[in-house]
């Protein structure tokens, strides 16, 4: 039922299910999270481990950090970020004396280099420094979130995803990406990968402006697609692209379809927002929307040619 003669391309991002991120609320959950696992050293390691709790301080300064003005959270800073401090060297000296309990030792090592990233970009910030993208930590609990910048300050916190959809509406392909891929790279996976899946080639393509380029025209009739056309041209004759003024408008109207399959996947399918935990479950999350929605086409397209028969 799936026929990928027209192929059309585009991009999304799935958002991770966490707050909007500030430095001063990943300080308090990073000491919060440590702290509670030092809590319970004794009962996770039989080994008792006294520390000084901080846990309320912290809370009491984020939350005073939240609501102060400009002037206020740089004297308040500091001495969350001291409150910081003392936690990671309490963690160290507890790694010190716990010498067993590996998975303990695993997960307590892991949350103390994220805080230890914190405490970094937190730091850069108030010196006025800018941390790029690529070094930010935006969430302790889901810290393989990525920052992804779509137009002009429209930031989301997640992970692009890359799809294609067939004529009939199914989705054909999907690659969860990690970092902000430009599309420009995302074009030529996509025909590779319906060589491997599909052991054929789309006849024609669209896209989105963002995909245009030379090199993935070049590349793509290379490859054996007879059209590889994209919404904006972007200096690219349609002669380039393989294609008449015709067939292009029809392309077109055509590529606009994909749109409505992904509002469908986000809306009806809860792909908008992630909600299983980790990049693992942020995976399966994905890929399970897709098959349900893959599925429920089939249904649909079934029933139409049962009524048609």
């Amino acid at each position: 039922m799936i026929d990928i003669e027209h192929l059309r391309i585009d991009s999304t991002v799935v958002r991770s299910h966490i707050a909007p991120p500030s430095d001063s609320q990943l300080l308090n959950d990073g000491i919060r999270v440590l702290s509670r696992m030092l809590a319970k050293a004794k009962d996770e390691t039989g080994i008792r481990f006294s520390f000084r709790d901080q846990r309320k301080k912290t809370k009491s300064l984020a939350f005073r950090i939240f609501n102060a003005g400009e002037d206020l959270k740089n004297h308040l800073y500091p001495e969350l970020l001291h409150l910081a401090d003392l936690v990671m060297t309490q963690v160290a000296r507890a790694l010190d004396k716990i010498t067993s309990a590996e998975h303990w030792r695993a997960n307590l090592i892991h949350y103390r280099d994220l805080l230890a990233k914190v405490i970094d970009q937190t730091r850069r910030v108030i010196n006025g420094e800018k941390v790029p993208s690529s070094d930010k930590i935006v969430s302790v609990f889901e810290s393989h979130t990525d920052i992804i910048v779509k137009g002009f300050r429209d930031i989301q916190y997640g992970h692009k995803i890359n799809l294609s959809s067939d004529a009939s509406g199914f989705f054909t392909h999907c690659s969860i990406e990690k970092g902000n891929t430009s599309d420009k790279a995302l074009y030529i996976p996509v025909l590779h990968a319906h060589q491997n899946d599909y052991q054929c080639l789309p006849k024609r393509t669209i896209a989105d402006g963002g995909y245009a380029s030379q090199k993935n025209v070049t590349k793509g009739l290379a490859l054996g697609v007879k059209a590889a056309a994209f919404q904006k041209r972007v200096g690219l004759t349609l002669s380039e692209m393989g294609l008449k003024k015709k067939t292009f408008k029809k392309l077109a109207t055509f590529r606009a379809g994909i749109e409505g399959n992904i509002s469908e996947l986000k809306r009806r399918f809860g792909c908008s927002v992630a909600q299983w935990k980790g990049i693992k479950g942020f995976d399966a999350f994905v890929w399970s929307s897709i098959l349900s929605y893959n599925l429920i086409r089939l249904v649909r397209l079934q029933r139409l040619t049962d009524k048609t028969r």
